[in-house]
Protein backbone atom coordinates (compact mmCIF):
# COMPACT_ATOMS: atom_id res chain seq x y z
CA UNK A 1 0.00 0.00 0.00
CA UNK A 2 1.21 3.60 -0.86
CA UNK A 3 2.40 6.09 2.19
CA UNK A 4 -0.59 8.18 2.28
CA UNK A 5 -0.14 12.29 2.24
CA UNK A 6 -1.31 14.91 3.86
CA UNK A 7 -3.31 16.17 1.04
CA UNK A 8 -5.26 12.73 1.42
CA UNK A 9 -6.28 12.95 4.85
CA UNK A 10 -7.81 16.56 3.90
CA UNK A 11 -9.38 15.07 1.31
CA UNK A 12 -11.22 12.40 3.02
CA UNK A 13 -12.31 15.03 5.57
CA UNK A 14 -14.01 17.07 2.69
CA UNK A 15 -15.23 13.91 1.38
CA UNK A 16 -16.84 13.37 4.75
CA UNK A 17 -17.88 16.87 5.23
CA UNK A 18 -19.71 16.29 2.14
CA UNK A 19 -21.36 12.94 3.25
CA UNK A 20 -22.67 14.99 6.39
CA UNK A 21 -25.25 16.27 3.39
CA UNK A 22 -26.57 12.87 2.44
CA UNK A 23 -28.95 12.20 5.64
CA UNK A 24 -30.24 15.73 5.58
CA UNK A 25 -31.02 15.22 1.46
CA UNK A 26 -32.48 12.16 2.12
CA UNK A 27 -34.84 13.71 4.83
CA UNK A 28 -35.89 16.25 2.89
CA UNK A 29 -37.51 14.23 0.29
CA UNK A 30 -40.92 12.91 -0.21
CA UNK A 31 -40.05 9.62 -1.95
CA UNK A 32 -39.66 6.36 0.06
CA UNK A 33 -36.59 4.99 1.40
CA UNK A 34 -36.15 2.06 -0.96
CA UNK A 35 -37.25 4.46 -3.93
CA UNK A 36 -34.69 7.30 -2.67
CA UNK A 37 -31.96 5.11 -2.96
CA UNK A 38 -33.12 3.20 -6.02
CA UNK A 39 -33.10 7.10 -8.34
CA UNK A 40 -29.79 8.06 -6.33
CA UNK A 41 -28.13 4.55 -7.59
CA UNK A 42 -29.68 4.89 -11.08
CA UNK A 43 -28.64 8.14 -11.89
CA UNK A 44 -25.43 7.80 -9.84
CA UNK A 45 -24.44 4.83 -12.42
CA UNK A 46 -25.76 6.31 -15.61
CA UNK A 47 -23.60 9.44 -14.50
CA UNK A 48 -20.84 7.92 -14.30
CA UNK A 49 -20.96 5.68 -17.59
CA UNK A 50 -21.26 8.78 -19.28
CA UNK A 51 -18.15 10.61 -17.72
CA UNK A 52 -15.94 6.74 -18.12
CA UNK A 53 -17.27 6.84 -21.90
CA UNK A 54 -16.04 10.63 -22.56
CA UNK A 55 -12.74 10.15 -20.46
CA UNK A 56 -12.52 6.78 -22.15
CA UNK A 57 -11.92 4.69 -19.30
CA UNK A 58 -12.41 1.38 -18.92
CA UNK A 59 -16.34 -0.39 -18.57
CA UNK A 60 -15.27 -4.12 -18.87
CA UNK A 61 -13.81 -6.25 -15.95
CA UNK A 62 -13.32 -10.19 -15.93
CA UNK A 63 -16.76 -11.97 -15.09
CA UNK A 64 -15.25 -12.93 -11.63
CA UNK A 65 -14.68 -8.98 -10.87
CA UNK A 66 -18.28 -7.89 -11.84
CA UNK A 67 -19.83 -10.53 -9.89
CA UNK A 68 -18.24 -9.88 -6.82
CA UNK A 69 -18.90 -5.72 -7.54
CA UNK A 70 -22.49 -6.82 -8.01
CA UNK A 71 -22.73 -8.44 -4.51
CA UNK A 72 -20.92 -5.67 -2.70
CA UNK A 73 -23.75 -3.62 -4.60
CA UNK A 74 -26.38 -4.90 -2.86
CA UNK A 75 -24.69 -4.60 0.19
CA UNK A 76 -24.18 -0.62 -0.88
CA UNK A 77 -27.74 -0.43 -1.36
CA UNK A 78 -28.98 -2.27 1.85
CA UNK A 79 -26.45 0.12 3.59
CA UNK A 80 -28.46 3.40 2.26
CA UNK A 81 -31.79 2.28 2.71
CA UNK A 82 -31.18 1.77 6.35
CA UNK A 83 -29.35 4.48 6.40
CA UNK A 84 -32.05 7.54 5.62
CA UNK A 85 -34.86 5.27 7.10
CA UNK A 86 -32.88 5.94 10.70
CA UNK A 87 -33.12 9.62 9.70
CA UNK A 88 -36.52 9.67 9.40
CA UNK A 89 -37.63 7.16 11.80
CA UNK A 90 -35.80 9.06 14.22
CA UNK A 91 -33.44 11.93 13.65
CA UNK A 92 -30.33 13.01 11.40
CA UNK A 93 -28.77 13.63 14.55
CA UNK A 94 -29.13 10.08 16.07
CA UNK A 95 -29.33 8.53 12.70
CA UNK A 96 -25.32 9.81 12.37
CA UNK A 97 -24.27 8.86 15.57
CA UNK A 98 -25.02 5.41 15.37
CA UNK A 99 -23.22 5.28 12.11
CA UNK A 100 -20.24 5.76 14.30
CA UNK A 101 -20.27 1.66 15.08
CA UNK A 102 -18.69 1.18 11.87
CA UNK A 103 -15.19 2.07 13.32
CA UNK A 104 -16.05 -0.57 16.00
CA UNK A 105 -17.75 -3.15 12.95
CA UNK A 106 -14.49 -2.63 10.69
CA UNK A 107 -11.89 -3.37 13.36
CA UNK A 108 -13.50 -7.27 13.33
CA UNK A 109 -14.68 -7.49 9.32
CA UNK A 110 -11.35 -5.96 7.92
CA UNK A 111 -8.91 -8.85 9.44
CA UNK A 112 -11.36 -11.25 8.65
CA UNK A 113 -11.55 -10.63 4.83
CA UNK A 114 -8.04 -9.90 4.90
CA UNK A 115 -6.92 -12.81 7.40
CA UNK A 116 -5.05 -10.61 9.05
CA UNK A 117 -4.50 -10.83 13.00
CA UNK A 118 -6.85 -8.10 14.74
CA UNK A 119 -4.50 -5.50 16.38
CA UNK A 120 -5.45 -4.42 20.12
CA UNK A 121 -6.03 -0.79 19.50
CA UNK A 122 -8.07 -0.86 17.32
CA UNK A 123 -10.60 -2.67 18.82
CA UNK A 124 -9.75 -0.69 21.85
CA UNK A 125 -10.42 3.01 19.84
CA UNK A 126 -13.57 0.62 18.42
CA UNK A 127 -14.61 0.09 21.86
CA UNK A 128 -13.75 3.65 22.56
CA UNK A 129 -16.45 4.37 20.35
CA UNK A 130 -19.20 2.21 20.98
CA UNK A 131 -19.49 3.98 24.39
CA UNK A 132 -19.69 6.85 22.82
CA UNK A 133 -22.87 4.98 21.53
CA UNK A 134 -23.67 4.39 24.62
CA UNK A 135 -23.68 7.78 25.77
CA UNK A 136 -25.90 8.97 22.66
CA UNK A 137 -28.06 5.81 23.17
CA UNK A 138 -28.56 6.42 27.12
CA UNK A 139 -29.74 9.71 26.94
CA UNK A 140 -31.78 9.48 23.53
CA UNK A 141 -33.61 6.12 24.61
CA UNK A 142 -36.38 7.23 22.29
CA UNK A 143 -34.76 7.08 19.60
CA UNK A 144 -33.64 3.17 20.10
CA UNK A 145 -34.76 2.03 16.72
CA UNK A 146 -33.75 4.37 14.72
CA UNK A 147 -30.33 3.88 16.64
CA UNK A 148 -30.69 0.41 16.06
CA UNK A 149 -31.34 0.84 12.42
CA UNK A 150 -28.49 3.26 12.04
CA UNK A 151 -25.94 0.27 13.72
CA UNK A 152 -26.95 -2.45 10.94
CA UNK A 153 -26.34 0.35 8.58
CA UNK A 154 -22.78 0.81 10.30
CA UNK A 155 -22.32 -2.91 9.77
CA UNK A 156 -22.72 -3.02 6.30
CA UNK A 157 -21.20 0.33 5.91
CA UNK A 158 -17.87 -1.68 7.22
CA UNK A 159 -18.85 -4.73 5.22
CA UNK A 160 -18.44 -2.82 1.55
CA UNK A 161 -15.75 -0.41 2.69
CA UNK A 162 -13.77 -3.60 3.47
CA UNK A 163 -14.34 -5.04 0.13
CA UNK A 164 -13.72 -2.24 -1.69
CA UNK A 165 -10.07 -1.66 -0.23
CA UNK A 166 -9.83 -5.16 -1.77
CA UNK A 167 -11.04 -4.14 -4.76
CA UNK A 168 -9.56 -0.53 -5.41
CA UNK A 169 -5.48 -2.43 -6.13
CA UNK A 170 -6.87 -4.36 -8.76
CA UNK A 171 -9.74 -2.23 -10.63
CA UNK A 172 -10.03 1.60 -11.38
CA UNK A 173 -12.14 3.37 -8.44
CA UNK A 174 -14.98 4.85 -11.05
CA UNK A 175 -15.30 0.76 -12.50
CA UNK A 176 -15.75 -0.37 -8.95
CA UNK A 177 -18.52 2.76 -8.49
CA UNK A 178 -20.01 2.16 -11.99
CA UNK A 179 -20.58 -1.81 -10.93
CA UNK A 180 -21.62 -1.36 -7.13
CA UNK A 181 -24.49 1.52 -8.19
CA UNK A 182 -25.95 -0.58 -11.43
CA UNK A 183 -26.03 -3.43 -9.07
CA UNK A 184 -27.52 -1.31 -6.26
CA UNK A 185 -30.67 -0.13 -8.86
CA UNK A 186 -31.03 -3.64 -10.57
CA UNK A 187 -31.41 -5.26 -7.16
CA UNK A 188 -33.44 -2.53 -5.79
CA UNK A 189 -35.69 -3.05 -8.73
CA UNK A 190 -36.77 -6.19 -7.92
CA UNK A 191 -36.84 -5.91 -4.19
CA UNK A 192 -39.02 -2.86 -4.00
CA UNK A 193 -42.07 -4.42 -5.96
CA UNK A 194 -42.13 -7.42 -3.80
CA UNK A 195 -41.40 -5.64 -0.86
CA UNK A 196 -44.86 -3.13 -1.15
CA UNK A 197 -46.58 -6.30 -2.71
CA UNK A 198 -45.84 -9.14 -0.04
CA UNK A 199 -44.92 -7.04 3.26
CA UNK A 200 -46.34 -3.76 3.03
CA UNK A 201 -49.50 -4.73 1.22
CA UNK A 202 -49.64 -1.51 -0.65
CA UNK A 203 -49.05 -2.55 -4.14
CA UNK A 204 -45.85 -3.00 -5.95
CA UNK A 205 -45.65 0.45 -7.87
CA UNK A 206 -42.47 2.78 -7.83
CA UNK A 207 -43.15 6.72 -6.76
CA UNK A 208 -42.29 8.98 -9.19
CA UNK A 209 -40.10 12.30 -7.81
CA UNK A 210 -41.80 15.46 -8.43
CA UNK A 211 -39.32 18.23 -9.56
CA UNK A 212 -37.51 19.30 -6.18
CA UNK A 213 -36.99 15.94 -5.48
CA UNK A 214 -35.57 15.56 -9.04
CA UNK A 215 -33.17 18.57 -7.99
CA UNK A 216 -32.32 16.71 -4.71
CA UNK A 217 -31.31 13.44 -6.39
CA UNK A 218 -29.00 15.34 -8.74
CA UNK A 219 -27.41 16.65 -5.88
CA UNK A 220 -27.30 13.56 -3.64
CA UNK A 221 -26.19 11.36 -7.22
CA UNK A 222 -23.47 13.78 -8.30
CA UNK A 223 -21.81 15.04 -5.58
CA UNK A 224 -22.57 12.88 -2.69
CA UNK A 225 -22.45 9.36 -4.21
CA UNK A 226 -20.30 9.80 -7.73
CA UNK A 227 -17.66 12.18 -6.55
CA UNK A 228 -17.23 11.34 -2.38
CA UNK A 229 -17.89 7.35 -3.45
CA UNK A 230 -15.16 7.06 -6.11
CA UNK A 231 -13.08 9.38 -4.35
CA UNK A 232 -12.99 7.65 -1.18
CA UNK A 233 -12.58 4.64 -3.08
CA UNK A 234 -9.20 5.63 -4.71
CA UNK A 235 -8.21 7.13 -1.62
CA UNK A 236 -8.27 3.02 -0.01
CA UNK A 237 -5.15 3.04 -2.21
CA UNK A 238 -3.23 4.75 0.17
CA UNK A 239 -5.38 5.04 3.49
CA UNK A 240 -6.59 2.01 4.90
CA UNK A 241 -9.76 0.56 5.30
CA UNK A 242 -10.03 0.73 9.27
CA UNK A 243 -8.63 4.52 8.91
CA UNK A 244 -11.02 5.42 6.36
CA UNK A 245 -14.05 4.56 8.40
CA UNK A 246 -12.60 6.01 12.00
CA UNK A 247 -12.58 9.22 9.88
CA UNK A 248 -15.46 8.53 8.68
CA UNK A 249 -17.06 8.78 12.32
CA UNK A 250 -16.59 12.66 12.16
CA UNK A 251 -19.63 12.61 9.75
CA UNK A 252 -21.73 12.66 12.60
CA UNK A 253 -20.13 15.82 13.82
CA UNK A 254 -20.38 17.75 10.68
CA UNK A 255 -24.07 16.53 9.63
CA UNK A 256 -25.14 17.20 13.83
CA UNK A 257 -23.65 20.96 12.87
CA UNK A 258 -25.72 21.27 9.37
CA UNK A 259 -28.62 19.97 10.92
CA UNK A 260 -28.85 22.23 13.99
CA UNK A 261 -28.42 25.14 11.09
CA UNK A 262 -30.99 23.76 8.93
CA UNK A 263 -33.42 22.29 11.69
CA UNK A 264 -33.13 24.66 14.55
CA UNK A 265 -34.36 23.65 18.19
CA UNK A 266 -35.91 20.58 15.97
CA UNK A 267 -32.12 18.61 15.63
CA UNK A 268 -31.07 19.84 19.67
CA UNK A 269 -30.29 16.61 21.47
CA UNK A 270 -29.48 16.27 25.35
CA UNK A 271 -26.22 16.96 27.09
CA UNK A 272 -25.37 12.85 26.99
CA UNK A 273 -25.39 13.10 22.88
CA UNK A 274 -22.82 15.92 22.37
CA UNK A 275 -20.60 13.95 25.24
CA UNK A 276 -21.02 10.75 23.71
CA UNK A 277 -19.97 12.72 20.34
CA UNK A 278 -16.81 13.93 21.86
CA UNK A 279 -16.09 10.52 23.02
CA UNK A 280 -15.91 9.98 19.01
CA UNK A 281 -14.09 12.60 18.12
CA UNK A 282 -11.81 11.79 20.59
CA UNK A 283 -10.53 7.97 18.67
CA UNK A 284 -11.09 9.95 15.63
CA UNK A 285 -7.82 12.09 16.82
CA UNK A 286 -6.23 9.24 18.95
CA UNK A 287 -5.65 6.64 15.52
CA UNK A 288 -3.13 8.13 13.81
CA UNK A 289 -1.21 8.55 17.80
CA UNK A 290 -1.94 4.76 18.16
CA UNK A 291 -1.24 3.50 14.66
CA UNK A 292 2.48 4.98 14.81
CA UNK A 293 3.34 4.03 18.13
CA UNK A 294 2.31 0.47 17.33
CA UNK A 295 4.67 0.52 13.84
CA UNK A 296 7.11 2.02 16.01
CA UNK A 297 7.08 -0.97 18.36
CA UNK A 298 7.06 -3.25 16.26
CA UNK A 299 9.50 -2.08 14.35
CA UNK A 300 11.83 -2.30 17.29
CA UNK A 301 11.13 -6.02 17.95
CA UNK A 302 13.47 -7.97 16.71
CA UNK A 303 13.39 -10.92 14.16
CA UNK A 304 14.26 -14.27 14.92
CA UNK A 305 16.21 -16.54 12.17
CA UNK A 306 15.05 -20.21 11.77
Amino acid sequence: METPSVRDYLKLHFIVFIWGFTAILGNEMTLGTADLVLYRTGLAALILAVLMKVRKRVFVLPYRAIGQLFLTGLVVAAHWVTFFESARISTVSVCLAGMATTTFWTSLVEPLFKRQRIQAFQVFLGLVVIFGLYLVFKFEFTHAAGLMMAMISALLAAVFGVLNSKFTVKYPAYGITLYEMTAAALGLIVFIPFYKSFILGTGGVYEVPVLRDWILLLLLSGICTVYAFSASVELMKRITAFAVSLTVNLEPVYGIILALIIYGEEEQMSGGFYWGTLVIILAVLAYPVARRLYRRRNAKLPSVQV
